[in-house]
């Protein structure tokens, strides 16, 4: 930078007048080397600026990591605009990434089409990139739709934005044209494509990708996808092995393993791998310390959770933030402490939000603790008024204690709000097609010989001692409708199709949009025994790995 700044003064030596070209590149000297201000300096200093001028300092303070900078963006667009200089693509795609509202974004892609420069390829792929951002899918697949010519690097802004958004199929079926067209994955593009099947838990697919993986070098973020993937597959044998292979890990391979581990039952193993983290020199992220307290909080470790909330900010310069006090919430919670959550609650540094509060309320059902769980639900439903699930709960807390009247307050609320309760819903691949589940359904072709299988397994689970729980439906049923409603909760359909179609000893992998309950839970255990084979069901809270008649959770979830 001394030489530059030495070439600096000689061209604006007495008697030198240099020209806007050089001036151009001693200004994006300055920006590479991040001198934002000396940048500025030098930018008011030129007699005559270009689009190139121009350019270079949008793009500089587009690519700012501070809003208050990045908004300097748009200023300078619109006093270029003033000074009579046409943007052109390379202005408008770095000024795209400065948009910080939807509003900015619409009004920016008007003035790109006024100047006739939609169909640029570098504009519409930023285009495509900021709408995802915003999770405006149907906005960039507009964009997308638009173009008579696409390249590489467009098809993969598609596709890594809807793997952004979690939303995993358009985004398999988008891979799928973009190899019709005669377009060759690279890495970005099986990076997003392993997301799209960590999203839909697809782990056949995955592990078809990981043989494309195979034909590049070692790549860091390629390694880091494929750990999601089979973390959020639970898949953890492959996993091991991927870690244990990397040449480079940084602190996203500890602490997509950390919570993996965390997530799938294995809590001790997460902290073991947290100290070897240490060892290791890595410094951990939010991320990992959330990993952390997620493994106390579901092996109930209360004082090594506490010593790892404490210390955070400490020793890791790391400020808690909603999630990890919601682990605490969790982690004092099933272990009875409910007055020591709530106080926890009350001294947050930010406002707790719902899923805070959909902690203790878990906590109130497990310890009955009824006033509580009244006081957990308003909060809760004072954040998040269409939460179907927290009405759902508060009404079987108050019929275990029959406390009728509180039951028809709670059914009438749902009523006169309109909140009605999603149906459970269970996925599970086999060959490669994903075959969906939901309660009382029966659209699936084979439905008559899955009913059939199910009922011959519970038959044979209740000579092994299987009772269906029926405090997990609705209690103003009557007894016989109850266990009916139990038999076809949607786990319990995809299990009966996983053992009627996969090959004996093959693992049955589901995936399911709500947490499981307690009897398909115990159902899950003694069909994993009776079996003889691995069951492994994701839910929005964690993986429960059956084997042998156990859970990876310890039946603590």
């Amino acid at each position: 930078i001394e030489h530059g700044r030495s070439i600096h003064r000689h061209v604006f030596s007495p008697g030198y007048r240099p020209k806007t070209f050089l001036l151009n590149h001693l200004l994006n000297m300055y920006v590479k080397f991040r001198l934002l201000p000396e940048a500025q300096a030098l930018f008011d200093q030129m007699p005559r600026r270009n689009v190139i001028s121009w350019t270079t300092m949008i793009s500089a303070y587009a690519a700012a990591s501070s809003p208050p900078l990045q908004r300097r963006a748009l200023d300078l667009l619109i006093l270029m605009l003033r000074d009579g200089v046409c943007p052109n693509m390379f202005t408008f795609s770095s000024v795209l990434r400065a948009c910080h509202e939807l509003q900015l974004l619409t009004q920016i892609h008007c003035s790109i089409i006024k100047v006739g420069l939609e169909s640029d390829v570098y504009v519409r792929s930023a285009l495509i990139d900021v709408y995802s951002r915003w999770g405006e899918m149907s906005s960039a697949l507009c964009v997308f739709g638009e173009m008579v010519t696409r390249d590489q690097v467009v098809w993969n802004s598609i596709i890594g934005g809807f793997a952004q958004n979690s939303d995993g199929d358009p985004a398999l079926h988008l891979y799928i044209r973009m190899k019709r067209a005669g377009f060759q994955a690279d890495q970005s593009t099986l990076t997003s494509v392993l997301r799209a099947c960590t999203s839909l838990a697809l782990l056949e697919l995955g592990r078809q990708l990981h043989v494309h993986v195979l034909k590049y070098d070692q790549d860091l973020i390629l390694n880091n996808a494929l750990l999601d993937m089979y973390c959020k597959c639970g898949s953890f044998k492959d996993s091991d092995s991927i870690f244990s292979r990397m040449v480079d890990k940084d602190v996203i391979s500890w602490s997509t393993m950390i919570m993996g581990l965390a997530q799938n039952g294995f809590s001790r193993r997460a902290l073991e791998l947290f100290k070897a983290m240490a060892v290791s020199k890595i410094k951990p992220n939010h991320i990992t310390i959330l990993g952390v307290l997620f493994a106390c909080s579901h092996a109930g470790l209360v004082d090594d959770g506490r010593y790892y909330f404490r210390s955070m900010k400490k020793l890791y310069g790391i400020d808690p933030g909603r999630e990890h006090y919601g682990c605490m919430v969790d982690l004092l919670g099933r272990a009875g402490r409910l007055d020591e959550a709530v106080e926890l609650i009350h001294k947050m540094e930010c406002e707790p939000d719902a899923v805070t509060w959909r902690a203790l309320l878990g906590a109130c059902r497990v310890h009955r603790n009824m006033d509580l769980a009244a006081y957990a639900a308003k909060q809760i439903i004072k954040h998040d008024p269409d939460d179907a699930g927290t009405y759902i709960l508060l009404s079987n807390i108050y019929a275990n204690s029959q406390r009728w009247d509180e039951i028809t307050e709670v059914r009438n609320a749902m009523r006169h709000k309109g909140v009605k309760k999603e149906p459970g819903c269970s996925w599970i691949e086999v060959n490669k097609c994903v075959h969906a589940f939901i309660l009382g359904d029966k659209s699936h072709p084979q439905i008559i010989a899955i009913r059939r299988e199910l009922k011959q397994i519970i038959h044979r689970l209740k000579e092994m001692g299987y009772v269906p729980d029926a405090n997990f439906v609705l209690q103003d049923l009557e007894e016989e409708q109850m266990e009916d409603s139990l038999l076809y909760h949607s786990e319990k359909l995809a299990m009966a199709f996983g053992i009627m179609a996969l090959s004996s000893g093959k693992t049955i992998r589901i995936r399911k949009n709500l947490r499981i309950c307690g009897d398909c839970h115990d159902f899950a255990k003694l069909l994993a025994k009776m079996e003889s084979r691995s069951i492994v069901i994701r839910d929005p809270i964690r993986y429960h790995h059956f084997e042998d008649g156990h859970c990876s959770c310890g039946d603590y979830w």
